[in-house]
């Protein structure tokens, strides 16, 4: 089971709130209620593999302990590679924690396995 997903911090150049939103993009519509039937040890056993694409300049400060908050079960892995982007926000905006104008893009790949 494969999903994918991407977010964005517009304001604020914060990877971890754009592989957030990415995480819970790929995963926001899915279910799979009988996943104690189809994987030995249930939800516990869970093996979630997640790739996510940060541009290199924002990797230094993602916060993994973050993003796995947005699985509610499953032990996970996660892999960084280069890639995203970094598009323009056209403002910086100060009172938003904005440091320049750049508008932090992450993509996700969510593997569920066993």
């Amino acid at each position: 089971f494969v999903e994918c997903g991407f977010g964005n911090d517009s304001h604020g150049q914060s990877s971890t709130k754009a592989a957030v939103r990415a995480c819970r993009n790929a995963i926001e519509f899915n279910s799979i209620p009988s996943i104690n039937r189809l994987v030995p040890g249930g939800y516990d056993a869970l093996k979630l593999d997640v790739l996510l694409a940060v541009p290199p300049k924002y990797q230094e400060n993602l916060d993994l302990d973050a993003v796995a908050q947005v699985f509610p079960y499953g032990d996970c892995k996660f892999t960084i590679q280069d890639g995203g982007m970094i598009a323009p926000s056209g403002i910086a905006i100060e009172r938003l924690g904005d440091t320049n104008e750049d508008m932090v893009v992450v993509c996700s790949s969510v593997t569920v396995g066993y």
